[in-house]
């Protein structure tokens, strides 16, 4: 470990914030021959990308934050020279259904003619921005554009599933994930977040990271190191100045300030953090501040649950993704709820098990007893339920939840819980609230703010790089930039590029 009291006065780049995407933009910048600052206010880099135990004494690398991956350019790997393993899932769903239960996610031909279109749009992302007509040339096919993206999504999934409620909330849930809205919704916030479901990595797979998401930040960490990237941790940004010349960054080495002089800024922090950084002089998004929509739950369990589908292995129905009471009635009924200001009766969520696809997750002792983990992610739950009384409103919510998983197993949920070696069980929930504090998300939104579309909407963004800022020196490398959200390191690339390749 570098002494603090050894941090340069000036750099060429500072990045903000010790993310993947950070480390992707200090791997890219300094094999360049940049000299580069990377600087993280936790202790550790990562993220939302890492990999630790929320239970002490317990030998397990459970991915807390984020936890699958589908974005990740294989590019960009081959780039930096890092190797991540991810492991196909051997079942896409399990959705239990009174005693019985649909396997696999319903198809159609607009789910088809999407799938057609995704690789050449998610290769684009790495690329300088298109205008939307070139961009609609591109995926090559108008109808589906069209319907994906200049109307309402659910005049398309409500045609390719008419008279199915649970086709049509199964295919429903990635428009609505970390997203507070409907598919109805004229503002089309579920077509941005659907459309970058489906087309990562050209096929839309989301992939298991063999060690926990922790393995791929530790990966991107090293390849920056290697290249020769300063990287430090416990040293927080609270303040921007820049100017003609270059940016003025204050920060907290412990109890001391200092001001570090950078060419140029690489902010991985969500817009509204860089704002509030710059003296709220410009105002990223009009209108309503960030707002994240879920309830993270995480655990650890001596064995499976029983199912009440007994025509199928509980190792199969939690190995992809096990929809839990996300019917398209049940999403409008929980959404509506929600925006009444209530808990929702029944939590629509998803689940799966990590450790069924990758045990290394899990120490020898618990791989030998047979333990597994539980990732649920509980769909509207946005964070305005949270605020007034963040703990008990997390704890009603977490109950809520565990009712609503409890409600299509045939034993319940907690019976099945390990505990830690103080006699606790392994359960740990984080709300919007909870990852407002933890990773400075405002409002625990895990996008950052809404998701933006992956095409210039304005005739001078095109053939920038979608990191831009009102200041040429200040840059989003974050989930925050156009073609952001996700593990993906895309607005990593696009940063770095954008100080090496400038389109303008």
């Amino acid at each position: 470990m570098v002494p603090r009291s050894s941090l340069p006065t000036a750099t060429d780049i500072l990045i903000a914030g010790g993310g993947h995407n950070g480390l992707v933009a200090a791997a890219y910048l300094a094999r360049a021959g940049r000299k580069v600052l990377l600087l993280e206010r936790n202790a550790t880099l990562g993220g939302a990308a890492v990999s630790s135990s929320p239970w002490p004494g317990v030998d397990v690398r459970l991915s807390r934050y984020s936890y699958l991956v589908s974005l990740f350019p294989r590019k960009i790997a081959a780039d930096l020279g890092i190797d991540v393993p991810l492991v196909r899932r051997r079942v896409p769903a399990y959705t239990p259904v009174g005693d019985g239960g649909v396997l696999g996610v319903p198809s159609s031909p607009f789910a088809q003619a999407v799938a057609a279109m995704a690789p050449r749009l998610f290769d684009s992302l790495t690329q300088p921005l298109r205008s939307t007509a070139d961009l609609r040339a591109l995926a090559g096919d108008d109808a589906t554009w069209d319907a994906l993206v200049a109307r309402p999504l659910g005049e398309a999934l409500r045609a390719a599933h008419a008279g199915d409620d649970v086709g049509l909330g199964i295919v429903s849930t990635d428009a609505l994930i970390g997203t507070f809205t409907t598919i109805d919704d004229p503002a089309r916030l579920a077509n941005r977040c659907v459309l970058y479901h489906v087309i990562g990595g050209g096929t839309g797979v989301w992939d298991v990271p063999v060690g926990g998401m922790g393995a791929l930040s530790t990966a991107l960490a090293d390849a920056a190191a290697r290249a020769g990237a300063d990287l430090r941790t416990g040293v927080q940004v609270t303040a921007v100045d820049a100017h003609d010349e270059g940016v003025q960054v204050t920060v907290t080495d412990g109890d001391e300030a200092r001001v570090i002089s950078a060419g140029t800024l690489l902010a991985n922090l969500a817009p509204a953090v860089l704002d509030a950084l710059r003296g709220g002089r410009v105002q990223p998004d009009p209108g309503s501040p960030p707002e994240g929509s879920q309830l993270k739950v995480n655990l650890l369990l001596h064995r499976l649950p029983r199912l009440r589908d007994t025509s199928i292995d509980p190792a199969d129905a939690f190995a992809g993704t096990f929809h839990v009471n996300e019917s398209a009635t049940q999403l409008q009924v929980a959404y509506e709820q929600a925006a009444a200001g209530t808990i929702p009766d029944v939590v629509p969520c998803e689940i799966y098990c990590h450790s069924l696809s990758d045990p290394s997750i899990l120490g020898p002792q618990l791989r030998a007893a047979g333990a597994h983990t539980l990732t649920c992610f509980a769909l509207h739950l946005p964070a305005r339920l949270f605020r007034a009384d963040p703990d008990q409103a997390r704890e009603a919510a977490l109950r809520a939840t565990l009712a609503s998983l409890d409600s299509v197993l045939a034993e319940p949920i907690m019976d099945c819980v390990a505990l830690d070696p103080a006699g606790r069980p392994c359960v740990e929930a984080r709300s919007p609230v909870d990852l407002e504090a933890d990773l400075a998300l405002p409002g625990g939104h895990i996008f950052h703010r809404e998701l933006q579309w992956p095409f210039a909407e304005r005739p001078d963004e095109v053939g920038a790089w979608g990191v831009e800022t009102d200041h040429p020196r200040v840059l989003l490398c974050g989930a925050g930039a156009r073609r952001g959200g996700g593990v993906s390191g895309i607005p990593g690339h696009n940063a770095a590029m954008a100080v090496l390749l400038p389109t303008r």
